[in-house]
């Protein structure tokens, strides 16, 4: 049991703070995972993460054993689109998360991919095996795995050199005045919602995205994006920073959907064999309920092919 104080100089921080500051040989997330079991208690009764102190407290913390250091097998639902000696591609439905992380230790990812194919690239380390690239937990669509450290090192440097193609599919709200455009706003993490990335920014990284309208249903339109970089909540930031946040999408300005996900989905990626040299194209299927959405939304003009394109 750790037993900790607090002064008044504490007034006015978050439990989960405190406990940062004065335990940083713990991560923020297994600080946060104790609260949520209930390991803190203050004053002798459990808090929430989001309890603020007044000074005074007398804080007692639980800790629990560290979680497994190592991918765990799972035995859950994979749908592969390719695979050869070196590179897996998967499916990823929304809702699955990539890796273990921020207190999740299971139902991810890499936990199928494990159990499915036993050894993969360690070159991320053992929690997350394989992983090269990834996709948010409520984007669908394809993403890259990697076999062995050899294609797991090839396909990263294809990455960092911007040579994979990475097509996807979004349906954002309100109409874009023209059917082409390219956003070049940095990209930098809010500093005032630490979860949000901003474009808003002028010390951000450099960042691209192009998009194509595709066609223009009710007040939406459903683009075709492509990305020229890989920065967290990319498309997502670059969208909503010009007025057009992805359907469903909540943390970047969206209203309240029915969809219960982003309309936001990986549609295609194109890349170079590390066996062969080959360039390879996987396409995903738009998901069903992503369709059906979409195809209950009135039918309005298709873009024009002489619409002159836009950057931002």
């Amino acid at each position: 049991m750790i037993h900790l104080d607090t002064s008044a100089a504490d007034a006015g921080k978050r439990l989960d703070q405190f406990l940062h500051d004065q335990l940083p040989q713990f991560s923020r997330s297994r600080l946060q995972t104790w609260i949520n079991q209930g390991r803190v208690h203050v004053n002798g009764a459990a808090a929430k993460r989001s309890f603020q102190l007044k000074g005074g407290e007398q804080i007692q913390v639980e800790p629990a054993d560290l979680a497994p250091l190592r991918a765990v097998p799972e035995d859950l639902p994979l749908e592969i689109l390719y695979q050869d000696d070196d590179v897996i591609a998967v499916n990823k439905p929304a809702g699955m998360v990539v890796h273990a992380g921020a207190g999740r230790h299971s139902g991810t990812l890499v936990n199928a991919l494990v159990h499915r194919f036993g050894k993969l690239s360690n070159v991320g380390g053992d929690l997350r095996p394989g992983i090269v690239h990834r996709l948010d937990r409520l984007t669908s669509g394809v993403i890259l795995v990697a076999k062995t450290d050899a294609a797991h090192r090839h396909l990263a440097a294809q990455f960092s050199g911007r040579t994979v193609e990475k097509i996807y599919l979004a349906l954002v709200h309100g109409q874009m005045n023209t059917d082409r455009g390219e956003i070049t706003k940095p990209i930098a993490r809010d500093p005032i919602r630490r979860v949000r990335m901003t474009a808003k920014s002028a010390s951000g990284r450099h960042a691209i995205t192009e998009y194509k309208v595709l066609r223009r249903p009710g007040g939406y339109s459903y683009l075709e994006v492509k990305i020229g970089t890989g920065r967290t909540h990319q498309i997502r930031v670059h969208l909503s920073s010009i007025g057009h946040p992805v359907a469903g999408d909540k943390l970047y300005g969206a209203p309240p959907s029915t969809l219960g996900r982003y309309f936001l989905h990986a549609h295609q990626i194109t890349f170079t064999s590390p066996t062969t040299g080959d360039r390879i194209t996987i396409k995903a299927p738009l998901p069903a309920e992503l369709a059906q959405y979409l195809d209950q939304l009135p039918i309005s003009h298709q873009p024009s092919a002489t619409s002159p394109r836009q950057s931002l």
